[in-house]
């Protein structure tokens, strides 16, 4: 009798077990803290980019002082990659073999991440939200351990066909781009909209990272006779096409990438009446368009920026960019409660239903499953007024959508 008691008595503690011993055996967790590693541009050509990794920080912060998940507080280790695939390697290969994380969390860079997608996929890495909006990152089959986050370029170029083709629909097309995966994606879904009529309407223009300025590719394509040009830049370059095109006087119907539409980082620059009327998208909101002043979400933003930025510039959208693709991580680690696996964390990231995110803009709602890994697939239009992006028209999707 008393050897059944002690089995009937031992017998409760054993659902609990597969957890404990999980956890233990989970790289980058422990019983109080997983570690979750990024990369951003503190510095080099696109060193604008440096304050979404202080957001990635300053978000962190405060998800541990709210306790953080199940007990544990989240160690962020976030390095400088300056821009360089060749650091971001390095430092991807420090952060996995060294700091032992569990994952890395929305990593910045179109070349920075293809430069180590191999690596992260080899390694099992759950590699999660990636800060790019490459096409790639949608290639589950590929890369199983590689999700992206922001609506894909292509998707983006798609839209924007889609309006120049209602208000423009014979005009001559000019994309300039930056040479490497991030550009041509605009590229690609530009032929993708355009079909046949790609090789009579549209001509192109490129530049390296490392072109000290892109004046003479826009004015090669002001004596093309474009007339509807799609800037896809980063914020350097951006600022610089918005200030030659106003000193050349030239006014085409302009489309310029999502990613380069911070206040700070490029309009201000570029100078605030030179890009008076440009067309760009967006999916978060603005934090200098006055709709959003008492709305919760941004308010939410607003109130970790105070307390864990005050220094932060709150005009720059980079800021909420950043915090959005963190508190999609922080979902993740909700979902996954104690199981905080590398398979499970991966396994939460690819099941995101209908997830809303305070910086997001209304209608637009995550969704992931293991056949989708762009969760973010819708867009909104915005006009740049001289003083803000004012939204217009209704939330769409691309043709891939």
């Amino acid at each position: 009798m008393l050897r059944r008691r002690t089995l009937l008595t031992a017998i409760p503690f054993i659902p609990a077990m597969p957890a404990i011993v999980r956890a233990a055996e989970s790289p980058g967790v422990t019983a109080t803290e997983i570690r979750i590693g990024s990369t951003a541009a503190y510095s080099g050509p696109a060193s604008a980019y440096g304050v979404i990794g202080k957001a990635h920080t300053a978000t962190f912060q405060w998800f541990n002082d709210q306790g953080g998940v199940n007990g544990r507080k989240v160690k962020f280790i976030s390095y400088d990659d300056a821009y360089s695939p060749p650091k971001a390697v390095e430092v991807v290969r420090r952060l996995v073999e060294q700091d032992e994380v569990a994952c890395l969390s929305n990593t910045l860079g179109t070349a920075a991440n293809t430069g180590f997608v191999k690596y992260i996929n080899q390694k099992k890495v759950p590699h999660l939200f990636v800060g790019s909006g490459a096409d790639k990152w949608g290639n589950y089959k590929d890369f199983p351990w590689s999700i992206g986050w922001q609506p894909s370029y292509r998707t983006e170029s798609q839209i924007y066909v889609a309006y120049i083709k209602k208000e423009r629909p014979n005009a001559k097309i000019g994309i300039l781009y930056q040479n490497d995966d991030f550009g041509k994606d605009y590229v690609t879904g530009v032929k993708d909209a355009m079909r046949d009529a790609f090789d009579k309407q549209v001509v192109t223009a490129s530049y390296e990272v490392s072109d000290a300025t892109i004046d003479s590719q826009v004015i090669s394509l002001r004596a093309a006779g474009v007339e509807v040009l799609i800037t896809a830049a980063t914020p350097k370059f951006a600022a610089q096409v918005i200030r030659k095109t106003a000193d050349m006087e030239w006014k085409p119907l302009h489309l310029l990438t999502n990613v380069s539409t911070s206040v700070g980082a490029v309009m201000e620059p570029a100078g605030v009446n030179n890009g008076i009327g440009i067309i760009s998208s967006a999916y978060s909101k603005d934090p200098t368009d006055p709709q959003w002043k008492d709305d919760p979400g941004l308010n939410h933003w607003r109130a970790v920026m105070k307390q864990y930025l005050p220094d932060g510039d709150i005009s720059d959208s980079f800021y909420v960019y950043g915090y959005g693709a963190t508190m999609t991580t922080i979902q993740v680690l909700k979902q996954c409660g104690n199981d905080l696996s590398r398979e499970n964390l991966m396994r939460q990231a690819a099941n995101l239903k209908n997830v809303e995110i305070g910086s997001l803009l209304p209608g637009i709602k995550l969704n992931s499953s293991p056949t989708n890994y762009h969760p973010i697939r819708q867009m909104q239009l915005m006009r740049w007024s001289g003083k803000s992006w004012d939204l217009f028209g209704g939330v769409l999707e691309g043709a891939d959508a």
